[in-house]
């Protein structure tokens, strides 16, 4: 029987256990756009946005929708109490300066050194520019990468040398997929833990680097209803 992985949804879920009560928190397209919704209620992340927001809630309910209140992907959001506007310019100052704790991107690739390309698979059609994802690389205190473990065609993502156009070098902490979490360490990729069902052999596996494995690997603590 095919072992199944998280969702999206799932890996945004666990990804959000990663951040500490009061962390300034800068969320990158895709997955991790998905993160606020699942932060826990006795705790406050603040949320800041490119395009000059810091304090962002969970997205907007139907019906609920501000249009001038949105993300940097237009997505309608609302505020925590306190929440602030500035100009873009100091939004991207923000992330440059090193004010961030931590910032959650989506990722194409990851090297075992902690390297990241996350805007560009050479050769694809409409790829996009890389935007201020090289600021926010650069500049988070903490890097946490959301993504599939493998393409589409099961390669894997973890990798020992990225070969698509880089956006940061040695940029990246903890890595979340589908499969596991991985901590970048300067002795190598440690396995922290397993999705569901899963082993630390699965999730080596369909990882080109050699993971450093404790004794033991635990099963990421999701809700019942995000268990597989």
């Amino acid at each position: 029987m095919t072992k199944l992985r998280l969702t999206r949804e799932q890996i945004a879920q666990r990804a959000a256990q990663e951040l500490p009560d009061g962390a300034c928190v800068n969320l990158g397209w895709g997955i991790p756009n998905l993160i606020a919704a699942y932060i826990p209620p006795n705790i406050t992340v603040y949320f800041h946005s490119e395009n000059g927001i810091l304090g962002m809630g969970p997205r907007a309910n139907p019906g609920e929708e501000d249009p001038d209140q949105v993300d940097a992907m237009k997505v309608p959001v609302t505020l925590l109490p306190g929440a602030c506007f500035f100009t873009q310019a100091d939004a991207h100052m923000m992330t440059r300066g090193g004010h961030l704790d931590f910032c959650v991107m989506g990722g194409l690739q990851v090297s075992e050194n902690g390297d990241l390309a996350n805007w560009k698979v050479p050769g694809a059609k409409g790829s996009g520019g890389i935007g201020g994802a090289m600021d926010i690389a650069a500049g988070a205190r903490h890097l946490i990468i959301c993504m599939e473990h493998t393409t589409k065609d099961n390669e894997p993502k973890i990798v020992k040398r990225c070969t698509y156009p880089l956006t940061g070098l040695e940029c990246v902490t903890t890595i979340v997929t589908d499969m596991a979490v991985v901590e970048v360490t300067p002795k190598g990729l440690v396995l922290r833990e397993v999705a569901p069902g899963l082993t630390a052999e699965d999730v080596q596996a369909v990882t080109e680097p050699r993971l450093m494995v404790p004794a033991t690997v635990p099963e990421m603590n999701l809700p019942p209803a995000a268990n597989l």
